[in-house]
């Protein structure tokens, strides 16, 4: 019976919010939280929790940080909200580009979505290029820059991929 099967995942999922909890993660359930922990893992990350700043730092340098994007197979990968214009709210969102030592785009699974089957490193002048690119080409002051996997391959390098 579904509902059998409901309690066990709710009943797992409150575990995992206590545990998470038990490390300062306040809202597992935060949207792309969970990959973004999957991502950390893979690459020897420590995650950051908080909305307004990076996805993850390097181990003891809080100072270098990494941004992630993911998508499923096939999708893209996108950063919301970055504005065209005025010119200094421009310069902020690329900021969360800039402000990063490195951006990793993971493609995970279609039909295993908590599975990652590959992750690219990008340099940040890079994809503040592609995003300029984009923002410039958009006929709305804010916009979602997208980046498929294709894009990723030919602009990036490969530091994971699933066996």
């Amino acid at each position: 019976m579904p509902s059998d099967i409901y309690h066990k995942i709710i009943d797992l999922v409150l575990k995992a919010a206590k545990l998470a909890r038990a490390v300062g993660i306040n809202n597992l359930l935060q949207p792309g939280l969970v990959k973004e922990m999957i991502i950390a893992d893979i690459l020897g990350r420590e995650l950051i929790t908080t909305k307004r700043d990076a996805d993850a730092h390097a181990i003891g340098n809080p100072n270098e940080k990494y941004e992630y994007l993911s998508c499923k197979k096939g999708g893209s990968g996108q950063l919301d909200r970055m504005f065209k214009a005025p010119k200094e709210k421009r310069k902020e969102s690329l900021e969360r580009i800039t402000r990063n030592h490195r951006i990793y785009f993971a493609i995970f699974y279609e039909e295993e979505q908590t599975k990652c089957k590959v992750i690219y490193e990008i340099l940040p002048d890079v994809m503040v290029a592609e995003t300029e690119r984009q923002l410039d080409r958009s006929s709305n002051a804010i916009s979602h820059v997208g980046f498929t996997e294709a894009w990723a391959r030919e602009n990036g390098k490969i530091v994971h991929q699933d066996k």
